[in-house]
């Protein structure tokens, strides 16, 4: 063997080794400083809120993002549940990255057709808050990065609490209590049923699908997760513990 093919050798067996140690080190931070987010309201605007602004400003908009903090014990047990039905049941189930979900959403997805949307509550907040909106495997890759230092640094409730506060709700109506008091004209503690799971139906699509334009597709979405939640019964037990365990 020749010097030269020994080289090529050497420096590819040694490569993988090389780029799975960079990995790892990639993997030992969650990248952001999480402590700022551990409690209280958010310590400055978002990325989904920065969005929002610079796309108002490039049209020469005046308009100002909605938004007003609330800790979890202000937020109805029925938004909480028409949120969790809709867009994450098992929240406390599973890990930062729910498996079991990718597979089915693999599994269910039509030919030619997109891929459903099997993102944890977990990974929207961390795309809520530090990510671009863009469609990469990078973004996912960093996406679940985050998810998994924030489950470990800020826990399940914590992280439920900050994702109802910064969620959009429609185009700059951010968290929970602004769009509560936008749409029907009540605190995010008064909502009923009904006016929660038109909440929980507008975060799919907000632009498009809320109590304003009710659409077709968010009157559909609406009915489904009224439909659910009054099947989740367990849930609500646990949200109800939650709330309890809160005010202590």
């Amino acid at each position: 063997m020749t010097h030269l093919r020994r080289r090529i050798l050497v420096v590819g067996l040694a490569a993988p080794v090389v780029l799975a140690a960079a990995f790892g080190v990639w993997l030992s931070s969650p990248g952001e400083d999480l402590s700022l987010w551990r409690e209280g309201p958010p310590p400055h605007p978002w990325a989904t809120w920065q969005r929002q602004e610079e796309r108002w400003r490039e049209e020469g908009s005046r308009r100002q993002v909605e938004h007003s903090y609330v800790p979890l014990v202000a937020i109805s047990v029925e938004l909480q549940l028409a949120v969790l039905v809709g867009e994450d049941i098992d929240f406390f189930g599973h890990g930062p990255v729910d498996l079991d979900a990718i597979v089915e959403a693999v599994e269910t997805r039509k030919p030619g057709g997109r891929l459903r949307g099997a993102s944890t509550i977990t990974q929207q907040l961390a795309k809520n808050l530090f990510l671009s909106g863009e469609r990469t495997f990078w973004r996912k890759l960093r996406e679940a990065r985050l998810a998994w230092w924030m489950e470990r640094r800020l826990g399940k409730r914590r992280i439920l609490e900050l994702y109802l506060n910064v969620v959009e709700f429609g185009p700059g109506i951010l968290g929970a209590e602004a769009a509560s008091r936008h749409y029907f004209g009540v605190p995010a503690r008064d909502l009923d049923a009904g006016q929660a799971a038109g909440l929980a139906a507008a975060i799919p699509s907000p632009g498009r699908d809320s109590p304003s334009t009710a659409s077709r597709r968010w009157q559909f979405r609406r009915s489904t997760i009224l439909r659910r939640t009054g099947r989740a019964d367990w849930l609500r037990h646990h949200l109800a513990a939650l709330a309890r365990a809160g005010d202590r």
